[in-house]
């Protein structure tokens, strides 16, 4: 009897990638992971009780979790990296990064303490595997600086000038769609009723937070163009301008047509998740309108 081959087409499903990578030192990393959640726990409860549970840095919590995400992802890339450690830079680098956690715990600046977590991580890295797993893990890593929190008076000297200018355009828009707006500085007024442009509506933090938003899509999408991935990087900066203009239309048209109480209902419920939408509605197309002049060429993840 004849054992006859299977047709071509019909060939046996991919398998899964396991769980957990082939050849891995896990004990090692279990001890380093435990110590690294022991020594960092500290400052996320301090995110948390502090700056998280503000609109303008309310995204931290999502960008830690999509680190992990992302870090997750790339386990068996980290693990099948060559192993050619780099302890001189390693050690030097996590000396560095242990003294700023030091410096920013005891002085209370949130700023230092999160930074720092990257640079441990860089360190043990290079300590442990090497450049090859580092650069494997280096998108993951540059993600987390986007869950450091921007200094006080950078935040406060570029919001202003961005709250005018995002007050000024739509102030603009809504009069010429034939609306009783009104300005002075950042304080809008249609009809009655009188709204001020607060930070998270126009300010640094939430441009910031659209243009992680904005690299985690080129990440995903895996383009390999650098000219696309640049050009659609620099776009994101008016993308998210005109996601604050839109969003602040949609207020303005919220509080006219139903009133202060509805307004004020749709900022606190609705309002950060219309500038995303909107942002990423305006991301999607600026994408699509960059690939008629640059072809979308993507890498093959293994």
């Amino acid at each position: 009897m004849s054992a006859v081959a299977p047709p071509p087409s019909k060939r046996a499903p991919t398998p899964p990638a396991p769980l957990l990578p082939a050849g891995f030192d896990w004990p090692v990393f279990a001890m380093l992971a435990l110590g690294f959640v022991l020594l960092f726990t500290p400052v996320y409860r301090q995110l948390a009780a502090d700056i998280w549970s503000t609109d303008e840095q309310g995204h931290g919590p999502i960008i830690l979790l999509v680190c992990v995400w992302l870090l997750y992802n790339k386990r068996h890339e980290i693990a099948a990296a060559a192993v050619q450690p780099w302890p001189v830079a390693g050690w030097s680098l996590l000396v560095f990064g242990m003294l700023l956690y030091a410096f920013g715990a005891s002085q209370q600046i949130l700023m230092f303490a999160t930074a720092s977590q990257i640079l441990v991580l860089v360190s043990l890295l290079l300590i442990f595997r090497g450049p090859a797993a580092l650069k494997a893990a280096w998108f993951p890593l540059f993600f987390l600086l986007f869950m450091v929190p921007l200094p006080e008076a950078l935040v406060a000297w570029v919001t202003g000038p961005l709250k005018s200018a995002v007050s000024v355009v739509a102030t603009n828009l809504l009069h010429a769609l034939g609306y009783p707006v009104g300005r002075t500085g950042v304080v809008m007024t249609v009809g009655h009723y009188q709204l001020l442009v607060a930070d998270a509506c126009a300010g640094l933090n939430s441009m910031f937070t659209l243009e992680a938003l904005g690299l985690l899509y080129m990440n995903l999408m895996n383009y390999t163009s650098v000219r696309r991935n640049v050009a659609l990087a620099v776009l994101l900066v008016p993308i998210a301008f005109g996601a604050n203009i839109i969003r602040v239309m949609i207020l303005v048209l919220v509080t006219y047509h139903f009133g202060d109480e509805a307004g004020q209902g749709f900022v606190h419920g609705f309002a950060g998740m219309v500038l995303f939408m909107v942002a990423l509605s305006l991301m999607l197309v600026t994408d699509k309108l960059l690939g008629l002049f640059i072809p979308a060429q993507r890498a093959v993840r293994v």
